[in-house]
């Protein structure tokens, strides 16, 4: 079955402990980070002092996703700070196979992303496997945008590439109940949703429509 990570993008800023608790007995599989440093993409949200205060709170696996430049700088902080999944993206750095080597190696799992924009092909030049990849489905750096039409078709291309191996499939951006049927058929392993989950408070009700009823 295929895993949610609702993005706590969409959460309530204000009341984010209580997010994490009500999104845990909502049956979340993961919670998702959107880290953005106001360069890489045009918007800024949370550091690592966030994950830090949320950690004891639960224990759902941590998803971040970096969209930020020099990846490098960032991966010791929120390696420290409590991240089980941290994914940068190639367009950000010169040396994906290092960084990949340096999350392993701190016992996380690895992940890279593309922008939407960008040749999926450029994953071809990876020398050592990540964990997963992350397929936009939106350009990243806002919440609320209209899914692309051809994330599909880059999920599936995503996993041919990496074809006989244990690599995940996350898709970001426009996820919604239709969409996610759409991401599920075309191979994705894991859905991250922020609208379609915190629009009301039915966080149980919305986490079940994403993974198909």
């Amino acid at each position: 079955m295929v895993l949610v990570a609702p993005s706590l993008l969409s959460a309530n800023a204000a009341d984010l402990g209580n997010e994490v608790k009500l999104l845990e007995k909502a049956h979340a599989d993961l919670l998702h980070f959107d880290v953005m440093d106001g360069h890489f993409v045009p918007n800024m949200t949370y550091g690592p002092l966030i994950l830090r205060s949320l950690k004891n709170l639960t224990q759902l696996p941590f998803d971040v996703h970096l969209m930020v430049n020099n990846p490098e700088n960032f991966i010791p902080w929120f390696i420290d700070a409590g991240a089980d999944i941290l994914t940068f993206h190639l367009e950000a750095t010169n040396n994906p196979n290092l960084l990949i080597e340096q999350i392993q190696g701190s016992g996380l799992k690895a992940g890279v992303s593309l922008r939407p924009g960008t040749d999926i092909n450029k994953l071809k030049k990876l020398n050592k496997n990540p964990d997963l990849v992350l397929v936009m489905g939106v350009e990243p750096g806002f919440g609320g945008q209209p899914f692309r039409e051809d994330t599909p078709s880059r999920i599936i291309k995503t996993k041919s590439i990496f074809a006989n191996s244990e690599v995940l499939i996350e898709v970001d951006g426009g996820i919604n109940p239709n969409t996610a049927r759409q991401c599920i058929e075309a191979g994705a392993d894991i859905l991250v949703a922020g609208t379609a989950i915190f629009k009301n408070r039915k966080y149980g009700n919305n986490i079940r429509m994403i993974r198909g009823g």
